[in-house]
């Protein structure tokens, strides 16, 4: 079968044709329909992501497929089960092999290029408002990134908890987009001073930041005493210092969320807000958005739309 394989850390991702994948104890093997992407794999192509494989091993995060075969000691899902799974690697292929048990079944009206992409964004947004950040009704919400994947959805997220939602995004295309998921207040980072403009909105209760960087710093100077910074990730290259003495005097949290690691030490955290959103995208509260579906022979240019920052929301790539 065709994977697009890391082989070494210094030369670029290919497509190599590698053995069909065997499922081994507590396994399923999935016929591949879609692979959502993420920042993390242009990180783990390079080998800079924390939880980055010893190559060769394939890109990919997580995928929707479904089960054409099990491992020993393995009832569920049953063969023919179409399933969304976070498995780390091994996504951008025709076929892979995944641990059963974090496997979960697509509902019917949801699309496999859909299920691809929904639970990393989403899942690390819903839980990082609800159980990280506390986020109340009536709160101002401050998005960075706010049309990327995992922006995009804290803005949908934030709306939907009756926050007051300010975006942050980089021109008039993807503040359009952010609005669209319904952002309240638009702010242009290529233009706007990020922390007067927050500022004359009233300042922010919550900060949801997938860049870092200096529009780390902008938002902090912007924050309402007690606010709560979510570190999401470091889009822009950059890992911002942390001022103590403007934590200290503002009484501000700075809060660490890296959804990823729950799977080690509390899965049944992931498994309750993944409920809680595939009960809202049946109700219609959500309404995903992907910019892009390619072909597995297109995953360089689907890596470089991420790279580039010329997608919005979801980059998908199908066997």
């Amino acid at each position: 079968m065709r994977a697009f394989q890391v082989s070494s850390f210094d030369n670029a991702p290919a497509i190599t044709i590698v053995p069909d994948p065997i499922a081994k104890n507590g396994e399923v093997v999935l016929q591949i329909a879609a692979c959502g992407l993420n920042f993390a794999d242009l990180l783990m192509a390079n080998g800079t992501y924390q939880a980055t494989p010893e190559p060769p091993f394939t890109l990919g995060m997580e995928v929707c497929g479904t089960v054409i075969a099990q491992g020993p000691n393995v009832t569920e899902p049953a063969i023919g089960t179409r399933v969304a799974v976070f498995g780390g690697q091994g996504g951008m292929a025709e076929k892979g092999v995944f641990p059963a048990a974090l496997c979960r079944p697509v509902p019917p009206e949801m699309p496999s290029d859909v299920a691809a992409g929904f639970m990393v964004a989403y899942g690390t947004s819903h839980l990082a408002l609800t159980r990280r950040a506390g986020l109340q009704k009536g709160e101002t919400l401050l998005v960075l990134g706010a049309a990327g994947g995992v922006g995009l959805t804290a803005v949908e997220i934030g709306k939907a908890m009756g926050a007051k939602v300010i975006a942050v995004a980089r021109g008039a295309d993807k503040l359009a987009v952010a609005k669209a998921a319904g952002a309240d207040h638009l702010i242009d980072s290529t233009t706007d001073d990020i922390k007067s403009a927050v500022k004359a909105l009233g300042g922010a209760d919550v900060v949801y930041d997938p860049v870092g960087g200096d529009a780390f710093k902008s938002a902090l100077g912007a924050c309402n005493r007690e606010a709560r910074v979510l570190v999401i990730g470091f889009a822009s290259g950059q890992v911002p210092p942390i001022p103590a003495n403007i934590i200290l005097v503002k009484n501000i949290s700075v809060i660490g969320f890296y959804w990823g690691g729950y799977l080690a030490f509390n899965p049944a955290a992931l498994t309750q807000s993944l409920g809680q959103l595939l009960d809202w995208y049946a109700e219609g509260r959500l309404k995903p958005h992907i910019s892009h579906v390619l072909q597995l022979d297109n995953a360089h240019d689907a890596l470089e739309l991420m790279r580039s920052r010329k997608s919005t929301g979801k980059v998908v790539v199908t066997p």
